[in-house]
């Protein structure tokens, strides 16, 4: 059973840190999710690195 994961990332709209949750069993996706703050559409895309740490990279391109 995997845990879920804390991962703060900052909008790349309005620059605010949200907290979102990771699944580590769900590595390699990309998702749309609204920022919590300002709404903006977030592209979210979750890699697993060399050391299978998840890695979030977020963009404002969806």
């Amino acid at each position: 059973m995997a845990f879920l994961q804390e991962e703060n990332i900052s909008c790349p709209y309005c620059g605010e840190t949200i907290t979102i949750l990771l699944d580590p069993s769900d590595t390699d996706q990309d998702y749309i999710e609204d920022c919590q703050v300002c709404c903006q559409p977030i592209n979210f895309s979750v890699v697993a690195n060399e050391l299978d740490e998840l890695e979030v990279i977020v963009s404002s391109d969806y």
